[in-house]
C-alpha cells in the first residue's frame, strides 16, 4: 500500500475536519527523516496562513520560546555572620540589610533556629550575610544544636556582627561569646542595637567594656545608624572569602520539601555528611529555608531544607505563617523538588496538596519515601495501594525509598533528581513534535464534536523549565484528549519527573 506523502496536508476546506495527516514511516537515513520533518514543518506552518492568528501567535510561532532563567550561585562571596544571644534583633537585623523581609521574624526568643544565608549587597560590594540562631552556654537540648549551628556559622564566616541589646546592656552570656569570638580570630563589629534615640546612646557607650571597640549604636527595627554599621561592615569584611571553594558549573537547586517532622533536615544532614540543620523530634524545627551547597556524584548541588508545610497556612500566625511563606519561595527558586514522604504512616491529604504545590509552581519532582527502616511488612502492601490510588496523576515522577537517619538508598536520590532535571530542560524540535503528533492522531482520533472533528493545525514547544506546548487547533481539544496526548508526549520523549503543560488555542479559518 502506498504511503502518504508526509508533506501533504488536507485542505483548509476539506468539510470533513481531519487532524494531522500520518507522517512517513521512518527510514534507517537520519538525515532523511530529519528532512522529511522539516518539511512537514514547513507545511503545515504555511497552512496556518489561511487562519486568523493573533500577534502572540506570530511571536510564539517565529521564536525559539522561553526558556528558564539559569540560577546562577556565587562560591567565593565574604562571607558576613550575624550572631548574639536570643532575642537581640538579629534576624531584624538581617531583614534590615536586605532591604526585605527575608528572615523570619516573631517578639519572641527561639524563632531563628538554622544558620540561614542571603546574598546582599552594600555600596556596589557583593557579600554574603548569615543569620544565625540565639547563642547560648550551658544549654542542652535544641537550644545546644542551635548554639553549635551558630559556631560552625563563626567558623566559616569572614567577618562578625556581634549584636547586643543596648537596653539591656552586657550579660553574662555576652562576655562568654566575646570570648569564644576572640578564640575564633575572626573580625567583629560590635552592634549596639535598639538604640531608638538619642536618650539610648549613653547605655550603648557601656558597651565599650566587652573589649571589642567602638559598639556602633542602630535601631535595626528603624533603620537608624544601620549604613555607618555596614561600611564598618565593609572595612573588616574582606574582598574573597578565604573559604569558600569555586565549583565548576552552575550548581542545581533541590528543595527538600514536606509535612512537619517527615525527615527534611536529616536527609539533608545525611547527604551533607554533617550536622548542617538543627534535627528535634519537635515538629516544626526548621523555620526558615537552610541552603547547603555539596559535591554529589561529581556535580555542585544546593539542597534546602524548608519549614514542613502544615495542613491550613492561612490558619497559621507568626513565625510558623512567615515559614510556610518562605517554603513557597523556596519551591520557586527551586529546579527540583523532592517531596518527602512518612513510610511508615498512612498518606495525608497533605502530603497530595505538597506535591500538588510543585506541580503548580512548575518544578521537576522526586518523590521520596523516608523512614523506610520503620515501616514493618504488614504495611508495604497498603503502602503501595495508596501510591496506586492518590498518586495516579503523578506516575511520571520518579519514586525512591530511603532512610535519612541511617542513610539507606540515600545514593539513589541523584540519579532520581539527574532524570527529573534532564526532562525539565528537554525540548523537541517541531518538526519531530508535528510527526508525532500526525502518527497519534491518526491511529487515535479525537471524537466527533456535533458531528465534526477539531483539526489540529500545527504544535510547538513554547518553553522548557517545565516543557510547555501549544497546540493550535480548529476546535476546542476534550480534557480527557490532552491527557492522553500528555501519557503518549511522556511514553514517547521519556519526560520522567516533570510536569508538562499543553495550551490548546482555538482559531478560526480567516474569512474571505
Amino acid at each position: 500500500m502506498d504511503q502518504p506523502d508526509p508533506t501533504t496536508t488536507r485542505t483548509p476546506d476539506d468539510d470533513r475536519g481531519d487532524l494531522l495527516e500520518p507522517t512517513a514511516p521512518p527510514t534507517d537515513d537520519a538525515a532523511a527523516d530529519g528532512d522529511d520533518e522539516v518539511a512537514r514543518e514547513r507545511a503545515l506552518r504555511a497552512g496556518l496562513a489561511e487562519y486568523d492568528l493573533a500577534d502572540e501567535d506570530l511571536a510564539l510561532l517565529e521564536g525559539e520560546g522561553l526558556e528558564g532563567d539559569a540560577l546562577e550561585i556565587e562560591t567565593t562571596l565574604p562571607v558576613l555572620a550575624v550572631v548574639g544571644r536570643p532575642n537581640v534583633g538579629k534576624s531584624t537585623l538581617v531583614n534590615r540589610i536586605l532591604g526585605r523581609r527575608e528572615a523570619v521574624v516573631e517578639d519572641n526568643p527561639g524563632v531563628t533556629r538554622d544558620r540561614v544565608s542571603y546574598p546582599a549587597e552594600w555600596s556596589g560590594r557583593r557579600f554574603t550575610l548569615v543569620d544565625t540562631g540565639g547563642w547560648e552556654v550551658d544549654v542542652a537540648g535544641m537550644d545546644k544544636r542551635v548554639a553549635q549551628q551558630a559556631e560552625v556559622a563563626v567558623d566559616l564566616a569572614d567577618a562578625v556582627l556581634f549584636v547586643v541589646d543596648a537596653t539591656v546592656g552586657s550579660t553574662d552570656t555576652d562576655e562568654q561569646v566575646v570570648r569564644l569570638l576572640r578564640r575564633s580570630g575572626k573580625p567583629v563589629v560590635l552592634v549596639a542595637n535598639k538604640v531608638d534615640g538619642p536618650a539610648v546612646e549613653a547605655d550603648a557607650a557601656t558597651l565599650w567594656s566587652l573589649g571589642l571597640g567602638q559598639p556602633h549604636p542602630i535601631s535595626a527595627l528603624h533603620g537608624r545608624g544601620t549604613g555607618d554599621l555596614l561600611d564598618a561592615a565593609m572595612k573588616a569584611l574582606p574582598t574573597v572569602s578565604a573559604h569558600a571553594v569555586p565549583l565548576p558549573d552552575g550548581p542545581r537547586r533541590v528543595a527538600l520539601v514536606g509535612r512537619p517532622n517527615v525527615g527534611k533536615s536529616s536527609l539533608l544532614n545525611k547527604v551533607v555528611g554533617s550536622e548542617r540543620v538543627v534535627v528535634d523530634p519537635t515538629a516544626g524545627t526548621t523555620r526558615d529555608p537552610v541552603d547547603e551547597l555539596v559535591a554529589l556524584g561529581g556535580k555542585p548541588w544546593v539542597f534546602v531544607d524548608t519549614a514542613g508545610i502544615r495542613r491550613r497556612v492561612h490558619q497559621t500566625s507568626g513565625a510558623d505563617f512567615y515559614a510556610s511563606l518562605r517554603t513557597q519561595a523556596a519551591i520557586e527558586k527551586a529546579e527540583v523538588a523532592v517531596v518527602l514522604v512518612d513510610a511508615s504512616e498512612s498518606m495525608t491529604e497533605q502530603d497530595i496538596r505538597i506535591v500538588q504545590q510543585v506541580i503548580d509552581a512548575g518544578r521537576a519532582l522526586v518523590i521520596a519515601y523516608n523512614k523506610w527502616d520503620l515501616m514493618d511488612e504488614d504495611r508495604r502492601p497498603y503502602l503501595e495501594r495508596e501510591i496506586e490510588q492518590q498518586l495516579v496523576q503523578v506516575q511520571w515522577a520518579p519514586r525512591v525509598n530511603v532512610s535519612a537517619k541511617t542513610g539507606w538508598h540515600t545514593d539513589r536520590l541523584v540519579p532520581a533528581l539527574e532524570r527529573s532535571l534532564e526532562s525539565w530542560d528537554t525540548r523537541i524540535s517541531t518538526g519531530r513534535l508535528n510527526a508525532f503528533l500526525g502518527e497519534l492522531v491518526s491511529a487515535h482520533p479525537h471524537p466527533l464534536r456535533g458531528g465534526k472533528q477539531p483539526r489540529i493545525l500545527f504544535a510547538t514547544q513554547a518553553s522548557t523549565r517545565p516543557p510547555r506546548f501549544v497546540i493550535f487547533a480548529s476546535g476546542f481539544l476534550e480534557p480527557t484528549y490532552r491527557r492522553f496526548i500528555e501519557r503518549r508526549l511522556r511514553e514517547t520523549f521519556g519526560f520522567e519527573g516533570t510536569p508538562i503543560s499543553i495550551s490548546v488555542r482555538v482559531r478560526e479559518k480567516r474569512k474571505r
